[in-house]
């Protein structure tokens, strides 16, 4: 799974595990497991980024120090290297980006002065900087910081470096100019110019402590400290070249892994906002005198995948036959509610409804359970009742749960030799994309893109990443076809109408079964005023933007 040329995003693959790791902490019914887990890595560590101030007492003494709980510690604070979501929460708040999100995935400049001039068939975007803008020691952001942002990971072969495969060459024009040349048509490349300038020049005298302990950037804050494990500390950068600017003087991100610790703090009032209220702990959060739930629909795609390279499960008979042995309606109530919510397609609702996918069409393609047609079709398949189903998942009940879900409904069919096997990530990311009957039948897994069909489609189910993030090995041609045709043309209507023939036939062959799309949910207090929670992870928590400012209610 590793990023290299016309291969997947490793940033992509990432923050799939990443929110993974964040989403994936909340026990639920029947589990065990991760809030244990998770309890005993956490054990002796600080709840909170000091021990001598809570939000309560800012609040009183006018400190203006917002307090947000994150579910772990970020890792990098360098945006061309950082690619988990704790990292770029810090990170989005201490660099601004070329072009930013609204409300849900809608775009907006932000360095950048206006939209892209798009030419010559759409491999030409040309991008005008802001007069003004500059970073936090007062150097303006030039053309140059912009073309080295953009070249700096694949040179330097980091995480991200596959993100801008797709780019042939980078112009300065002039000093707030600069042209991108692409190879070849890429619908989505409008997403990629939202990402963050550094200063050339700085970042080069020092890369190590530019990632670790000197991030300068250019947004409303700017690095004050960091405890790895404890807390990161951020400042209000007073002389900020944008609008508007955070009415928040300080604010400290806090790791609290196990779940139960972190509403604790919520209640005791030590922090303002922990994110990620697992299900089990919706009513608690609910229950906390002086504070609320707030959550928008994330981003992520949470399937059931077969193996479509070896064994019964490429025979589309038995994958439809495991569609009409489980209810996944009924396993998604059980185990993922009001946490999240049943998914019928490989895209998330915000992106079906921002491009008009006929939805509803797509939400009648899961048969409805039928044990007795499930028998039917592994009969006519001839899978004899003594195979021995293997089904992988990663340590996550909610996906453990429906792993199980398909175990038991095959053993109630006389298949007593269906198990299924929890791996630490290591050990699952090295099955689940071997294609091999041994090591899998099916597998449950979760992947996280941004705003393009592209990068939830391409990646998943693409013959071109097989073995890296495509471990169901799904073959039909004409979906091959549409899918490159999609990601190649500038023009939007016929991605629209390939995305929409390919996705259709990919339900109806059912390579996955898809389960259900986690919230990005939010435990914030009262006290807190214009917080407004993301449908991208990496957005939240936003202090201040194109959606207004947050505030401390003293």
């Amino acid at each position: 799974m590793n990023g290299e040329d016309n291969s997947p995003s490793r940033r992509r693959v990432l923050q799939a595990l990443g929110a993974a790791g964040v989403t994936g902490l909340a026990g639920c019914s029947g589990g065990g497991g991760d809030e244990a887990t998770d309890a005993a890595t956490t054990e002796g560590s600080a709840a909170t980024g000091t021990e001598t101030e809570s939000a309560t007492e800012t609040a009183e003494s006018g400190g203006g120090t917002f307090y947000f709980a994150q579910t772990k510690s970020p890792l990098d604070f360098d945006p061309l290297k950082a690619n988990d979501i704790p990292s770029l929460q810090v990170v989005e708040r201490i660099f601004d980006s070329l072009y930013t999100y609204e409300e849900g995935t809608s775009l907006t400049p932000e360095i950048a002065d206006g939209e892209p001039e798009v030419s010559k068939e759409g491999t030409r975007y040309v991008v005008s900087l802001k007069d003004g803008a500059t970073f936090h020691n007062g150097d303006p952001i030039t053309a140059e910081d912009v073309k080295y942002s953009f070249l700096a990971p694949m040179r330097e072969e980091t995480e991200n470096g596959s993100e801008f495969t797709m780019i042939d060459s980078i112009t300065v024009v002039d000093e707030r100019t600069v042209q991108f040349d692409l190879k070849y048509p890429f619908g989505p490349f409008r997403h990629k110019l939202a990402w963050t300038p550094v200063p050339k020049a700085y970042r080069e005298e020092n890369k190590q402590a530019f990632n670790t302990s000197d991030p300068l950037g250019s947004g409303p804050f700017e690095f004050a400290d960091w405890q790895e494990g404890d807390y990161v500390r951020l400042e209000r950068h007073e002389d900020y070249w944008g609008e508007p600017m955070p009415e928040v003087q300080t604010l400290e991100f806090t790791p609290i892994t196990e779940p139960t610790t972190r509403v604790t703090t919520l209640r005791n009032e030590e922090n303002h906002v922990v994110q990620t209220v697992p299900p089990k702990l919706y009513s608690t959060v609910e229950g906390i005198s002086g504070a609320n739930i707030q959550e928008q629909p994330g981003l992520g795609y949470y399937y059931l995948s077969f193996n479509c390279n070896e064994g019964p499960t490429t025979d589309k008979k038995v994958r439809e036959a495991i569609d009409y042995a489980i209810s996944m309606d009924q396993a998604v109530s059980n185990y993922v509610e009001p946490a999240g919510q049943r998914m019928t397609s490989p895209l998330p609702q915000s992106l079906i409804d921002s491009w008009g996918f006929p939805g509803e069409e797509w939400s009648q393609i899961p048969h409805e359970k039928d044990a007795e047609k499930a028998r039917q079709l592994l009969e006519e398949a001839g899978v004899p009742k003594d195979y021995s189903w293997k089904i992988i998942v990663p340590p996550d009940d909610k996906r453990e749960q429906i792993g199980i879900t398909v175990s038991n409904a095959l053993q109630s069919l006389g298949y007593s030799n269906a198990t299924v096997q929890r791996l630490d990530w290591g050990a699952f990311l090295d099955k689940y994309s071997t294609g091999n009957e041994n090591d899998y039948n099916m597998y449950t897994l979760g992947w996280v893109d941004e705003v393009d069909p592209d990068g939830y489609l391409w990646y998943m189910f693409h013959e071109e990443t097989e073995g890296e993030t495509n471990g169901c090995y799904y073959s039909n041609d004409e979906v091959m076809s549409q899918l490159k045709q999609a990601r190649e043309s500038p023009d939007q209507e016929e991605r629209k109408q390939l995305y929409t023939d390919a996705i259709t036939t990919i339900l109806e062959d059912r390579p996955h079964l898809p389960a259900y799309n986690l919230k990005n949910s939010f435990g914030v207090r009262d006290s807190v005023k214009g917080f407004r929670a993301h449908t991208i992870s990496s957005v939240n928590p936003r202090m201040a933007g194109p959606l207004g400012t947050v505030s401390i209610d003293e």
